[in-house]
């Protein structure tokens, strides 16, 4: 079969099920790629205990923030390459292929870098538990050396999901999930090597999965396919992809550091808290990353029909992603409450941790929808041309409320519960926001084609 074939027709048709068919394997590919980190946390928890749980649970917000700035960029290269895939400009969507890889490629390198100098001090800034603090260190030196890989997959996914190709991702982590998750077995059970076990069987898998997708993007068809020695940096290309995608890597590297913070904060309460937080978020992010698929939805179908100038489709687009976000959280949400024990039950046998994650849980899920709305609507604007106003959106309802929150209300009444409301009323303030900005930008398109 084609890639051709495989592609989906964003711009005519009915859209509910285009956008299903098209987010599904997206929603199965990130929840394929957190069970990398929960075979870790439930690995590292039954087999080396609750230390070694909160020295993974740890680094979570730690790897994000280092990340995400260079991850962001990968949202550039899907609503480049959608709307030239959309109005026909096939050139210009293999310069857009090439330039995207070279940036991969060469931002990896230096995320690998970084993480790997900064993760001590860093650790230290945030105040890690004395106890765990090494066990962090370790894994995350190990674990870094997977980012190139990770860079890579995530860039040449993008590119596959803007051309409507959303199922071949999936089915290669299908395959390195497995991997993982027998090397993380082999190595802790076997050969006894706790957190430096399940980083290094982070990395074999990153990279077998970067092979299997650069294999793919060398044998398509079309446009999309990669050619090595066609790999450069176009310049036109690099501003195009910086102009959307630096912002959304701004506001994710924004997002990462508010949640530093706030696991600044859940380190206070010691390692059970650490420990608990970590197994409960793990959980809340599966829900969190099935509404990310609607995100990467708007993102293609809407930049797609901005090439193809249909605008008019724009408005169905966001009003099927908000509807898709609120049944998510009803389903996945309600079964998140519902079976919350035997979940956290699954990562550690502790009755103290599992208390802890439980009232974390309870407090998240209550008004999960909200996290939807923030994530689905800056990638609706990003589409349309609009990437600095959902980054100050971010920024100012989510990121600097968080620090507010915590500096007031956290400090006045320092409790559990009230730092985990700190999440869903910053989501809230920021996903009106992004509504908000999303009708501006609406605006905006139709007065310029009229």
């Amino acid at each position: 079969m084609s890639s051709q074939n495989r592609n989906i027709d964003m711009c005519s048709g009915p859209l509910l099920n285009k956008i299903l068919i098209f987010s599904l394997p997206i929603m199965a590919m990130y929840v394929l790629q957190l069970m990398f980190n929960t075979a870790d946390m439930v690995v590292v928890g039954h087999f080396s205990g609750s230390n070694a749980l909160a020295a993974v649970g740890a680094t979570g917000s730690l790897i994000n923030l280092i990340i995400t700035l260079f991850m962001g960029l990968s949202v550039g290269t899907t609503v480049v390459v959608a709307r030239d895939f959309g109005a026909g400009r096939l050139s210009e969507v293999s310069k857009s292929v090439h330039t995207s890889i070279a940036i991969s490629i060469i931002g990896g390198l230096i995320v690998m870098v970084l993480g790997i100098v900064l993760c001590k001090p860093l650790l230290v800034i945030m105040g890690t538990p004395e106890n765990i603090i090494d066990l962090s260190v370790l894994y995350m030196r190990i674990y870094f050396i997977s980012t190139p890989a990770n860079m890579v997959f995530t860039f040449a996914a993008a590119i596959l999901r803007a051309a409507g190709d959303s199922k071949r991702p999936m089915y290669y982590l299908i395959i390195t999930g497995t991997i993982h998750v027998i090397f993380n077995l082999f190595f802790v059970i076997v050969l006894h090597m706790s957190v430096a076990g399940v980083a290094f069987a982070t990395v074999i898998s990153e990279y077998l999965s970067v092979l299997l997708i650069m294999m793919c993007l060398s044998r398509c068809d079309g446009a999309i396919r990669f050619v090595p020695s066609k790999m450069h940096i176009d310049r036109d290309k690099l501003k195009d992809i910086v102009k959307i995608g630096l912002p959304a890597g701004m506001q994710g590297m924004l997002f990462s550091i508010s949640n530093v913070l706030i696991q600044s904060a859940v380190n206070s309460f010691g390692s059970n808290m650490v420990a608990a937080s970590a197994a409960a978020g793990n959980i809340e992010n599966y829900v969190g990353t099935s509404m990310i698929a609607y995100y990467n939805a708007a993102l293609a179908f809407t930049g797609q029909n901005m090439g193809a100038k249909k605008y008019d489709r724009i408005d169905s687009i966001a009003k099927v992603c908000t509807a898709l976000v609120f049944i998510t959280w009803i389903i996945l949400g309600g079964a998140t409450v519902l079976f919350e024990r035997p979940l956290l039950g699954i990562f550690t046998s502790d009755p103290e941790v599992i208390k802890l994650g439980v009232l974390r849980l309870n407090v998240m899920m209550a008004a999960f929808f909200t996290c939807g709305i923030m994530n689905v609507y800056p990638g609706l604007t990003r589409a349309m041309g609009y990437s600095i106003s959902p980054m100050i959106s971010t920024l100012v309802g989510a990121c600097l409320m968080r620090i507010v929150w915590l500096a007031t209300i956290f400090k006045w009444h320092p409790t559990e519960i009230v730092l985990f409301a700190c999440y869903p009323v910053t989501w809230a303030l920021a996903g009106l926001g992004q509504v908000g900005i999303f009708f501006y930008a609406r605006r905006k398109i139709r007065k310029s084609a009229s």
